[in-house]
């Protein structure tokens, strides 16, 4: 193992697979995102869907030219959601592991808790905290609570909630109506009640961090963006009339229309009210008038944790 050489971190996740890799002293080479939906249907099934699964390796054979052409000498793969959840959830890891070359790993939910933490806060002010980490993703939501990821008294769940996995549960029509909705948010109101209930400590934080493709999809909603720009929408704030207003927006129309705003990422607009519910309703909950939008997250944390080794 070369410990000079570039370092990478893939997560395979429930909606999207993405790369990064870094240079050994943490600087960025290259961040790559592809909308993958390995969890299609795995809420209903219980499985991954062959299609999935090969739609997930195709972007995984890419990334290992990259890593390839960019030099790495090392890396980690997680898996989370998705693949924790399906009964054939190990035959992918191994298929994953056999085209990347590097080991898989099956994240708990504490540990993709932790290691969100990691990224989200690494260049926040430790004096902003305790921080309520918001990690929106396609089958779990993760939220986590304290001063940093080695806070010993660091408080960490995974919700079974996600875009992808509310959007197949709840809306079944598009756009979803009045009802569908409803039971959504009814839905997410009891998984936020009972985590409470878990971690007092979720309510005695001061800043609220949120994470992944829907938050990140959302700030370039409400910048206008006709390209993805990390630049622009890293540490954006976003107010809570600002969520709810997207939230009933893109609520209203169906998803080709969705697509057509400048700033949708094709392959979210199907799932982004489903985010942008799971959002509001933490927002509401904890009573945070604006929520931070970090684009560092678990998978900045996957190469901190090399890096620090």
């Amino acid at each position: 193992m070369d410990t000079g050489a570039a370092v990478a971190a893939i997560d395979c996740g429930t909606n999207s697979t993405r790369l990064l890799v870094s240079d050994a002293s943490g600087r960025p080479i290259e961040r790559l995102m592809r909308i993958t939906r390995l969890g299609q249907g795995v809420d209903a099934t219980g499985r991954l869907a062959p299609e999935a699964v090969e739609r997930c390796l195709v972007v995984l054979r890419e990334f290992r030219g990259v890593m390839d052409r960019t030099g790495v000498g090392r890396g980690r793969l997680a898996a989370t959601s998705a693949a924790r959840d399906a009964s054939n959830g190990a035959e992918f890891l191994a298929a994953a592991g056999e085209v990347t070359g590097l080991a898989p790993e099956l994240l708990t939910g504490l540990d993709e808790g932790r290691l969100s933490m990691a990224g989200a806060v690494a260049d926040l002010d430790p004096g902003d905290g305790p921080f309520l980490v918001l990690d929106i993703g396609g089958g779990s939501t993760e939220l986590i609570a304290g001063d940093g990821p080695d806070d010993p008294a660091l408080a960490a769940v995974s919700l079974q909630l996600g875009c992808v996995r509310l959007s197949e549960r709840f809306f079944r029509d598009d756009p979803p109506t009045e009802r569908e909705r409803d039971e959504a948010v009814a839905e997410v109101a009891a998984q936020l009640e009972s985590a409470v209930a878990s971690h007092p400590r979720y309510q005695d934080t001061h800043r609220l961090v949120a994470l992944a493709g829907t938050v990140t999809t959302l700030a370039s909603l409400q910048l206008g963006l006709d390209e993805y720009d990390r630049d622009r929408t890293h540490h954006l704030v976003l107010s809570a009339e600002d969520v709810a207003r997207w939230f009933r927006r893109l609520a209203s129309e169906p998803a080709a229309a969705r697509l057509d705003r400048p700033g949708m990422v094709p392959g979210r607009e199907d799932v982004i009210v489903g985010g942008a519910l799971i959002l509001d309703a933490v927002m509401r909950r904890f009573g945070f008038g604006e929520c931070l939008v970090s684009e560092a997250d678990i998978l900045d944390g996957l190469v901190a944790s090399q890096l620090a080794a």
